[in-house]
């Protein structure tokens, strides 16, 4: 696309009204209303989008008004957000968003809310079309922008850039292209590569290069657009016409790009790699391979970023906010009557000026690009990053940094200019004679850490793939990571310091070169603080035996036929024959916890190789002879295919027998004879049968009778073949049919699954009830809170236990929980029969409301007393378990009245009731008598506006702590029903019956203690110990050493 103009299409898409001139609103209005008006992209994926950016100027904002109280200024900046979505386009992000940034800017203008600046946008579709002066928008209000990179930006009349635009990179590359000092000579060709797709600013940095602008004029350049076509360059020289390719993106474009050709890496060629907003460089200094003939242009080391999220474009907009103020300021120490004749602020306020920000030293130059010192560094002969040259883009001028540099080109760049053949072939020739000694010498290098993104330490990221051996305790914890757009495991090489010797550089070096479908990926080493680590491909499903075991996700009739077991034996077997003829050749460690399982159900083979970390070790899946004497060989890997195939065929344990599951044994009885695991011939099919013969052959005692892999590859195909004849159908009908098979059994699944949450989700609301009411509950789930309430009329009951005190005293703790747990369970019954809630139980106390949260009318009275009554008839037949005969007595009291209620904590929540009404209700409980509903005048006043006839009797004028004297009563009954109270002592008796109570106490545990002392003697008499008896005798009772009362009138409630 060439790109000096954009053509007027765009505008009549736009439908934007043209000829907009700013309104004359003074700049002290502006100063003292929207100071800067934000228009950028907002979208979930672009560094500058409003998302990431409005937090950074609103902390710029921060700082521009402490700057203002300290230099004593009256204003402040206020900020105007408007970002623009362009997700309803076919194409998003920037290239969509022609329009969008004009329709933000008339909506600004027409309203009256254009501020003193207006910050972005980055697009430069966006931008192009607000500064275009030659179209019409007549904008004089400053914009500054970190982006609007395009060519078609240049020269405009108030459009700031603090990014440094396309016009300075050309420039950069014209004049390093011509210089020519000691480490370089001057170059004139060049092959720019343009991709297919591009952030926006490596978009309109490769457009200028490729558009017939001044990079074209001055160097002879040829665009590439095809990654295909750029490796047919890299690989023949002889037909190019330069060693020199630019391109822009990032270490792993180039990685890409070179795709492991050993052209692309000679040191005849050299890559210019744009990569100006990444800060790696300088903040892990260790290199790729790939980078050797590389040389990076990237933005000087300046930035001061106190956040690890900032990247250059929020910093840039962060600095914006910063220059406005300043300008401002600026601006306000001007005499009033200059001020007053502004009508804008003028834009050349904003250029030729320098300043500090976040991102370090800014310079604008007279048409308000930012000017740097670029940074073109190299990568030396150990993988480290160094700076060669910085430029001025600024003077236009190439210092050199390091004089004498260790990188692959020698003592100096390479010429422009492809060398003779001759001298290359004849390189080709001792390399591939000397292939041996070059392995041997190869340097290993390490994955730049930098490139493998370690996922978050939480439960979901740190996962266990299930490869850990079967006698351990607990699962091999294998971190995740992403390296190259793909999620890796990491896994640990112990007894490594990631110096390998020259054994382990072949090892590894071997181990980088396998690439099978059915074997693990390995993409190298990688060093953190917490060790060296191997990068291997990652199998989501986990662990072969791991998907054996799980019978629930894969169903063996329905998607683990027999079939499909005979394609995960192919896989494995496939995998071992290609790595039995590879340099590896063999592997030593093969079990159903190293075979790995992928998203599509592949079976893939991983730990092969890397002898230097790994131990072969004895397992079940170990072949007999090198259980004898250790050792790994061909043959011992086809014996641990058929322990790893008799798991597949059974699914059970690895070497599952019917009598015998102790692995010690299991392994004894293999070293000293002939043993094996279980195969039922008897009862198998005949395509069964030839499957059971090919696993037996494999286990062979005699190793030389064990087929090799390619044998067990050929057989199985043909027993794939033999099902797929004999069941007359294609390949289209086999996956038609295990896609509904599996359709079925995950509609099965589903609903299974949902009916097992049902349940849950029901005994959650049940216990949810149990505790809260069921309004209470369902506020608390669909909103989270729960506002308090004020009730006008509300009905409480209070009852406690009569002598609970010295109950306890002669009772067991657990007794104590027995007993209140008996009583209480039977309260809870009667409660589940009337419209009440039950509040709380504290101790002994039994508290319970009516008319709350539901609101019941006058039915929160009558409720109330007909519990009460239940409850008193309840405890008429209730009896101690430890204390039998002894009888337990409770009291009750009733209050109606007004009362507040809602939800009180955010732990153990609960439903509490507030109110003078609360307070009396307990004080009627404590003034009553046992075996009395004691009930207040306003609940009988509530009662009689009801058509229910109770029963009930003056008590008279009670005095009642904290109220002074109420008339109170005693409710009897209700007339037509029969409760069968238990009959009530009069006052006089009272205080004799709670004497009479710890008297009684005492006799029944004496009558315990000698039954129980009865049963000893004859224990003891059987066992002839006639002294133990007579001590026994002598004893008190148990319950009596656990307290003594010495004033037993004193312990009642």
């Amino acid at each position: 696309m060439s790109e000096q103009k954009m053509g007027p299409g765009a505008w009549w898409l736009c439908l934007c009204a043209l000829c907009l001139i700013a309104p004359c609103q003074g700049i002290r209005k502006c100063m003292n209303g929207i100071t800067i008006n934000v228009i950028l992209l907002e979208d979930e994926e672009s560094p500058w989008s409003l998302r990431f950016v409005k937090g950074v100027i609103l902390d710029a904002i921060e700082i521009d008004s402490a700057v203002n109280v300290a230099e004593g200024m009256s204003f402040n900046i206020t900020p105007n957000f408007g970002g623009f979505n362009t997700t309803l386009y076919r194409q998003r992000g920037c290239s969509s968003s022609t329009c969008e940034g004009v329709d933000e800017l008339k909506n600004l203008m027409y309203s009256g809310n254009l501020g003193c600046a207006v910050l972005g946008p980055t697009c430069t579709y966006a931008t192009f079309q607000m500064v275009d002066f030659e179209k019409g928008l007549k904008l004089s209000t400053p914009i500054i922008s970190a982006g609007s990179f395009g060519l078609s930006c240049d020269y405009t009349l108030n459009l700031q850039r603090l990014l440094p635009p396309a016009r300075k990179v050309s420039d950069f590359l014209i004049n390093f292209w011509k210089a020519n000092n000691k480490l370089k000579p001057k170059w004139e060709t060049a092959y720019v590569y343009k991709k297919q797709t591009h952030s926006e600013d490596c978009f309109w940095y490769i457009n200028a290069l490729d558009a017939d602008s001044k990079f074209a004029k001055n160097i002879s350049r040829t665009v590439v657009r095809k990654p295909e076509d750029l490796r047919q360059l890299l690989k023949s020289p002889k037909n190019r016409t330069s060693n020199l390719f630019i391109m822009c993106g990032s270490p792993m474009d180039i990685v890409e790009v070179k795709d492991g050709s050993k052209d692309a890496d000679s040191s005849n060629n050299l890559f210019i790699l744009i990569d100006l907003y990444n800060d790696k460089y300088y903040v892990n200094t260790t290199s790729l391979p790939s980078m050797r003939n590389v040389l990076v242009v990237t933005m000087p080391n300046t930035r001061n970023y106190k956040v690890n999220t900032m990247n250059d474009y929020m910093a840039a907009y962060h600095d914006a906010v910063l220059l406005t103020g300043q300008v401002l300021r600026e601006i306000a120490k001007k005499p009033q009557s200059e001020i007053q004749q502004m009508e804008y602020v003028n834009v050349n306020y904003f250029r030729n000026i320098s300043f500090n920000g976040s991102a370090g030293y800014y310079k604008l130059d007279k048409y308000g690009d930012r000017d740097v010192n670029l940074s073109i560094i190299y990568t030396t002969n150990d993988n480290k990053y160094r700076i060669l040259f910085r430029f001025d883009t600024e003077l236009n001028q190439t210092t050199l940094i390091e004089t004498d540099p260790s990188f692959i080109w020698g003592s100096r760049l390479p010429n422009f200019k492809p060398d003779s053949g001759t001298a290359r072939h004849t390189h080709l020739f001792l390399l591939r004679q000397n292939r041996r000694d070059r392995r041997v010498r190869k340097r290993w290098s390490h994955i730049a850490s930098l490139l493998v993104t370690l996922l978050e330490n939480s439960e979901l990221n740190v996962v266990s793939l299930k490869i850990e051996d079967e006698r351990k305790k607990k699962n091999f914890m294998i971190r995740r990571a992403l390296y190259d757009k793909k999620i890796v495991i990491l896994k640990e090489l112990k007894h490594s310091d990631g110096n390998f010797d020259e054994t382990e550089k072949i090892e590894l070096n071997a181990l980088l070169q396998i690439d099978y479908y059915n074997l693990t990926k390995f993409y190298g080493t990688v060093k953190f603080d917490q060790g060296v680590f191997g990068v291997f491909e990652y199998g989501e499903r986990g662990s072969l035996k791991y998907v054996l075991n799980d019978k629930i996700s894969y169903p063996e009739e329905t998607f683990m036929d027999w079939e499909f077991k005979i394609s995960v034996m192919y896989d494995i077997a496939k995998g071992m024959s290609y790595l039995h003829s590879s340099d590896i050749q063999v592997h030593g460690r093969l079990k159903s916890t190293n075979c790995v399982v992928d998203n599509r159900m592949v079976v893939k083979i991983t730990d092969f190789g890397c002898n230097s970390f790994l131990s072969p070790g004895t397992d079940l899946w170990t072949a007999p002879e090198h259980l004898r004497k250790h050792g790994t060989s061909q043959k011992g890997d086809v014996y641990s295919f058929a322990i790893i195939s008799q798991e597949i065929v059974l699914r059970k344990c690895t070497f599952y027998t019917e009598y015998c599951s102790d692995r010690a044994e299991k392994l004894l009885r293999v070293i000293m004879s002939y043993f094996r695991p279980d195969l039922n011939f008897e009862t198998a099919s005949e395509k069964e049968a030839e499957v059971y013969m090919l696993i037996k052959s494999c286990w062979d005692e005699d190793p030389e009778k064990r087929p090799d892999f390619k044998k067990i590859e050929n057989s199985l195909g043909k027993i794939i073949s033999k099902i797929h004849n004999q069941d007359n159908e294609s390949y289209m009908d086999n996956m038609i049919r295990r896609l509904q098979m599996y359709s079925r059994n995950l509609e099965h699944l589903v609903e299974e699954r949902t009916a097992l949450y049902k349940a849950e989700r029901d005994r959650a609301d049940c216990l949810n009830f149990m505790l809260l009411p069921g309004p209470v509950v369902k506020s608390l789930k669909e909103t989270g809170v729960v506002e308090p309430e004020l009730y006008d009329e509300v009905t409480i009951y209070f009852s406690d236990i009569v002598g609970f005190t010295t109950l306890c005293q002669y009772s067991t703790p657990m007794d104590v929980v027995d007993m209140l747990n008996d009583i209480y369970k039977g309260f809870d019954s009667i409660v589940d029969h009337h419209d009440v809630y039950k509040v709380e139980t504290i101790g002994d106390a039994y508290m319970v409301a009516s008319g709350l949260p539901q609101r019941n009318g006058n039915r929160h009275a009558v409720d109330i007393c007909h519990m009460a009554l239940d409850s008193l008839a309840f405890m008429s037949t209730f009896q101690l378990r430890h204390l039998p005969g002894i009888p337990v007595w409770i009291r009750i009291g009733i209050h109606s009245g007004p009362c507040a209620a809602g939800v009180v904590g955010i732990k153990m929540p609960r439903y509490c009731l507030f109110g003078d009404t609360v307070n009396t209700a307990s004080r009627m409980e404590s003034a009553g008598h046992p075996l009395r509903i004691h009930v207040s005048q306003p609940t009988i006043n509530i009662l009689q506006r009801t058509d229910c006839k109770f029963e009930y009797e003056m008590r008279g004028e009670t005095y009642l702590k904290g109220k002074g004297t109420e008339t109170t009563y005693w409710l009897t009954g209700e007339t037509g029903k029969d409760y069968d109270l238990p009959t009530p002592p009069t006052t006089e008796n009272v205080q004799r019956l709670q004497q009479d109570l710890a008297q009684n106490i005492l006799m029944c545990l004496e009558r315990r203690a000698q039954g129980s002392v009865r049963r000893k003697n004859r224990q003891q008499k059987d066992n002839n110990d006639l002294e133990s008896e007579v001590e026994s005798e002598n004893e008190l009772p148990e319950y009596l050493h656990l307290a003594t009362v010495d004033n037993t009138l004193s312990t009642f409630l």
